[in-house]
This record gives C-alpha cells, structure tokens and sequence, in this order.
C-alpha cells in the first residue's frame, strides 16, 4: 500500500513539475519575444535618429556654404566699387 501511495505522489509530482516547466518555458518564450520587440525599436530609434542628425548636418554645411558664397560675392562687388572709383579718380585727375 506504501508502495502505491509513494508512487501515486511520485506521478503528481512529476506531473506537476512538467506543467511548470511547459508553463516556465511558455514565460521565457513571451520575455524572449519582448526583449526582441524592445531591441528591434530601439534600433529604429536609433537609426531614425542618426538619420535625422545627418539631414541636419547637410542643412548646416549648406547654410554655411551659402554664408561663405555670399561674403564672397559681396567682397568682389566691393572690390568692383573700389576698382571703379579708383579708375574715375585717375580720369579726372
């Protein structure tokens, strides 16, 4: 009789142990799936971000490059000035 009812809680235990492993695995399985999703956004993230920071990169180098064309338009036109009253100053001289 001691025999049987060690038996028949040897299966329950073993019974319920493979449950919580089914369910153990079914949890590691669903954390495993949303460290995943959490990993593949910030990547996303990331790139969106990165691809950002490169789009404000070339806005500035244009800006900076229309800046320095300007200066460099306004200096010829100034150095024209000069130029031409330095050539009317030696005419009525």
């Amino acid at each position: 009789m001691k025999t049987l009812a060690t038996a028949s809680l040897v299966l329950a235990a073993a019974l319920g142990l493979s449950a919580c492993s089914q369910q153990a695995q079914n949890e590691t399985a669903e954390a495993a799936n949303a460290i995943k999703s959490d990993a593949q956004a910030t990547a996303d993230n990331a790139a969106a971000d990165l691809a950002n920071v490169s789009a404000d990169a070339v806005g500035a180098a244009e800006n900076a490059a229309d800046k320095a064309g300007n200066a460099i338009e306004n200096g010829a036109d100034k150095a024209g000035r000069a130029l031409d009253a330095a050539g009317d100053e030696l005419k009525t001289s």
